[in-house]
């Protein structure tokens, strides 16, 4: 199998070996019996964070294909709980969401990849995150070889960040992740209206002003226009979109290493500020488009300057040498060091 056709940047070479879990049995027994055997293991969901090397992975790679989605509570004492399995398409599930009334998952349509990566990552996009919703996250343990609930306080969330991102365990290849999530719970209400607009890209789409709420799936639609516009939802056709979403996370630091114009946001974290790694690409010279050559197969995107695309015939090897072209022309300009968001499989940026 070519990693390459399950990945969304569609590089990377073959899987020694690859499975398919049509259940949770079959994807417990295949993370186990990797383990067992010492063979190196990737799970894989919707592959829109990963960057796999050309030369591929020689290990087991396993593909969670369920997707399947529950109402756990009804609502009826005043919270709505439901429940989906690891593999089920994310943006599928807000979808899903917006049409039941199921409020919270709003802000966070277009997201390409699976529903169990959410809660690693903690993805977050116009002023939502996932752990606002996120009531427990089940998985395989694979230190203690036994299934664990992790509940809200348990999963340590922050930016772009978990205790499921941080914590690996250690094998005969190097350290590797210690939890395999199996399926997440998020606990919401029924409400035709959105929580307060808190971003104000989308708080001027939507033609409101700040704080306001709006319905729902007037929320979805302005988020999936707004991703659309910068090629952040997927479409084939569109090479913009052959990309991991952005690149690179916003970096967090001491107020004063930015320039007086550089934007800034709160970070939740004392004395420190969030700034855009966008704004930052931009300022030290990166434009839309730009490649390291002309004509050449990996370029940043023509719609955003934090999404590394492939143009068509870009290897894994090209994406790396764009990535640090950027990381060092920002490094070299404000002396921050920005941080790539995908995963590296067999390769560093």
């Amino acid at each position: 199998m070519n990693l390459a056709s399950l990945t969304t940047l569609r590089v990377g070479g073959p899987a020694r070996e690859f499975r398919e879990a049509a259940t949770e049995a079959e994807l417990i027994d295949a993370v186990r019996s990797a383990d067992a055997d010492g063979t190196p293991l990737l799970v894989l969901g919707g592959g829109s964070n990963v960057l796999v090397s050309d030369d591929g992975f020689d290990g087991v790679v396993v593909r969670d294909a369920r997707a399947d989605v529950s109402l756990v509570n009804d609502g009826a004492c005043g919270g709505l709980s439901i429940t989906a399995t690891a593999g089920t398409p994310w943006d599928g599930l807000v979808a899903q969401a917006v049409a039941s009334k199921w409020s919270g998952f709003e802000a966070l349509a277009g997201i390409p990849g699976s529903t169990g990566a959410t809660p690693i990552q903690n993805v977050g996009a116009y002023g939502a995150e996932v752990s606002d919703i996120v009531s427990i996250i089940r998985t395989w343990d694979r230190e203690d070889r036994q299934v664990r609930s992790l509940p809200l306080i348990k999963a340590q969330f922050g930016y772009r960040d978990s205790m499921l991102k941080r914590t690996m365990t250690d094998g005969p290849w190097g350290p590797t992740p210690r939890y395999v999530v199996l399926d997440v719970t998020f606990h919401t209400r029924m409400a035709s209206l959105g929580a307060p607009v808190r971003y104000q890209q989308l708080a001027t789409a939507l033609g409101v002003e700040l704080g306001t709420r709006v319905p729902i799936i007037d929320v979805r639609e302005a988020v999936l226009a707004l991703r659309a516009s910068k090629g952040m939802v997927l479409d084939a056709a569109d090479h913009d979109t052959w990309s991991a979403g952005s690149f690179f996370t916003n970096p967090v630091v001491a107020d004063d290493a930015l320039p007086e114009d550089a934007p800034r946001y709160p970070s939740g974290r004392e004395g420190l500020v969030k700034t855009s790694a966008a704004w930052l690409i931009e300022q030290a010279g990166f434009t839309r488009g730009f490649a390291i050559a002309p004509g050449a197969p990996a370029s940043l995107s023509t719609k955003h300057t934090l999404a590394l695309t492939n143009r068509g015939g870009a290897t894994a090897a090209d994406l790396v040498a764009l990535a640090r072209a950027v990381r060092d022309g920002v490094r070299e300009r404000f002396g921050i060091t920005l941080v790539p968001e995908p995963v590296g499989v067999g390769i560093t940026v």
